[in-house]
């Protein structure tokens, strides 16, 4: 495209610093405009983004907890029912081995000899010696001792 004679042409250097220079003014405004925004329009919507971070949180608390308890409940139902399982498997064991030896031992065992080296020590005996009360203080002593504390 050709441009027409009378249009004015700028140099390239022109152009690049008029161009630089709008986008500093561009900037400038900005800063003004975000501190005017800051002075009069920031502090309600801090405190909104604030109010709504609070019903956030609480929210989130409520389901965790609620997710918590449940797990809690679930963990202790499966606690219960292991434990019960378990009792009664070893009930069922001890029931089993008592009618086992019940049925195939006799009623009573022949008596086996321990040999001595297997058998404990005897206890030693001590002999105490008694000692022989100190008689008791007469009436009249006694009445004597609580003359001389009295």
């Amino acid at each position: 495209m050709a441009t027409p004679h009378n249009a004015r042409v700028q140099p390239a250097g022109e152009a690049l610093f008029a161009a630089s220079r709008q986008v500093w003014l561009a900037s400038l405004g900005a800063a003004v405009v975000t501190r005017e925004w800051a002075q009069n329009e920031a502090g309600a919507l801090f405190r909104t983004l604030v109010k709504e971070g609070t019903a956030v949180e609480s929210r989130t608390f409520r389901k965790v907890g609620e997710r918590l308890e449940g797990s809690f409940s679930m963990a202790n139902d499966l606690w219960r029912s292991a434990r019960g399982t378990v009792t009664q498997s070893v009930k069922q064991a001890a029931d089993t081995a008592t009618t086992l030896v019940r049925e195939t031992l006799p009623a009573r065992l022949p008596k086996v000899a321990i040999p001595a080296i297997f058998r404990a020590p005897a206890p030693k005996r001590t002999v105490r010696t008694t000692r022989k009360a100190k008689p008791r203080a007469t009436a009249r002593k006694r009445a004597k001792r609580a003359t001389k504390r009295g």
